[in-house]
């Protein structure tokens, strides 16, 4: 975890994840720490399918105001640091529904966030990654419906991690998967 933070310097990411076992300890110590959740580490072989009325693409940078604007929306704050990087790396993607971006994710990995309307936003940009980027996604475990569905589609649980916001922002208006660091 201090490779995290030290990674981060003077950028505040909006998401920690530490082991079980390094939760407490990480709660004393860091103390702008708030809310807790459980993220499980998932990886396995790339989901390859279509998800009814989803479209998936890579992101442009003519995007980025319409994923922060869900971000706000989901989070009550945008991400628009690590959109933009995203964007100039070439990780990020797009789900569209009816015309429009209903999902975003910077990369599909541990380094990588998702923010979506819905659980098939999320799906749809899980299932069109080539691959999980570091060592797996991380799903959260209160969002049982993309948990099992990640499940059901050959994804491993590798371990239990506990998510640590370092941005409280109160109830999520959508679906998200968090990252270690953008």
């Amino acid at each position: 975890m201090a490779w995290v933070l030290n990674r981060a310097g003077s950028y505040t990411p909006t998401d920690y994840s530490s082991g079980i076992s390094q939760s407490l300890s990480m709660s004393l110590c860091q103390g702008g720490l708030h809310r807790q959740r459980d993220a499980v580490q998932q990886t396995g072989k790339p989901i390859r399918a279509n998800i009814p009325s989803r479209g998936v693409r890579r992101a442009s940078e003519s995007d980025a105001a319409a994923c922060n604007t869900l971000c706000r929306k989901v989070h009550g704050f945008d991400r628009e640091h690590e959109v933009a990087h995203a964007i100039a790396r070439g990780t990020a993607a797009v789900v569209e529904s009816n015309g429009r971006i209903t999902g975003y994710t910077t990369g599909v990995g541990f380094v990588g966030h998702g923010v979506g309307e819905t659980n098939e936003d999320l799906k749809a940009l899980i299932a069109s990654a080539d691959g999980f980027s570091g060592p797996g996604i991380l799903i959260p475990t209160g969002n049982g419906e993309l948990f099992r569905w990640c499940l059901d589609n050959g994804l491993k649980v590798v371990q239990q991690m506990t998510l640590m916001d370092a941005h409280p922002s109160g109830p999520a208006n959508g679906v998200y998967w968090p990252a270690v660091l953008s």
